[in-house]
């Protein structure tokens, strides 16, 4: 599988990147998933300290740990769990992400995480603190590099003029485009994007039609909308997976895709998508059929 470089860092991440919070809370089963991933060359394995309140990050060390070395491993921080267990709220502070990541190394059974995230972040956040803290981490060597998962313009922007951050997670595919007004801007501050929600929900799969069936919206697609749209992706006769993959990956700023699976046959499917070789033109072609939209909120 091929590698990109992680923005500016001396990091290559696999252009798929497995995004564990899917896993089953089964051990076993994880280790299987984890292992297929593996052979097929992924390298870079994404969590949170929130997934299965700290269980996730638990069954990936667990399942990674032999292979440190040679993996990628990237997590998240700042949201709290409440002490109910119930429900979490936003918790930014210096105080927070440093008890968090001592917490976050030892369920992942390592000395240092690869890519530390900010879960999330709101234009109320002292920036400034977070970046500092982020700073400390990278030079006690608890982190190698950090960047931000956010959907929010504003936030990011903030965030990237005032750090060295090296990415930024957004929900990005065919059926949600609004990335792509800011993907200038990532390639000024020479940041990678790290997509999720690449396949759209299992939309742009061969089942999209059945899932678009059952479902009433997706974002500004209506029902109606959203039947029609994947209808006339797959009269591009292409594997439709392997049409989202291509899409996104096709722009030079994408650093690697993070695609969940529950089971190894989702997995190998994901790849096999990957390995698919399309026609040149599909992918204008595919362009033409999906809305290009913007951010409507969160702009300053």
């Amino acid at each position: 599988m091929e590698k990109r470089k992680l923005g500016k860092s001396d990091i290559y991440v696999s252009e798929i990147g497995f995004g564990c919070m899917s896993l089953p809370l089964d051990q076993l089963n994880a280790n299987n998933i984890i292992q297929v991933a593996l052979d097929n060359g992924i390298n870079y394995f994404d969590t949170a300290d929130l997934y299965d309140k700290g269980e996730n990050e638990k069954i990936v060390g667990n399942a990674l740990k032999n292979y440190r070395k040679d993996i990628i491993l990237a997590t998240k921080v700042g949201n709290r769990l409440n002490e109910s267990g119930e429900g979490w709220t936003w918790d930014a502070s210096k105080e927070w992400i440093t008890t968090s990541v001592h917490e976050s190394l030892k369920r992942l059974q390592t000395d240092y995480i690869d890519v530390y995230q900010l879960h999330g972040g709101t234009m109320e956040d002292d920036v400034d603190g977070v970046i500092d803290t982020m700073e400390s981490l990278k030079k006690d060597g608890l982190i190698r590099e950090y960047g931000i998962s956010s959907i929010r313009p504003n936030v990011i922007d903030r965030f990237l003029s005032k750090s060295n951050a090296v990415s930024v997670m957004m929900q990005y595919s065919l059926l949600d485009r609004r990335p792509e007004e800011w993907l200038s801007l990532f390639e000024k501050n020479e940041v990678s994007l790290l997509t999720r929600g690449t396949l759209a929900r299992g939309l742009l799969t061969p089942e999209g039609l059945i899932r678009a069936n059952k479902t009433e919206e997706y974002l500004s697609y209506s029902k109606g909308e959203l039947i029609e749209t994947i209808e006339k992706l797959f009269t591009l006769k292409q594997p439709l997976n392997s049409i989202a993959l291509k899409y996104v990956l096709q722009r030079k700023v994408t650093g690697s895709m993070i695609i969940g699976a529950s089971n190894m046959e989702q997995l190998i499917e994901t790849i096999g998508s990957y390995k698919y070789p399309l026609p040149g033109d599909i992918l204008d072609k595919a362009s033409e059929i999906t809305k290009q939209e913007i951010y409507r909120e969160h702009r300053e």
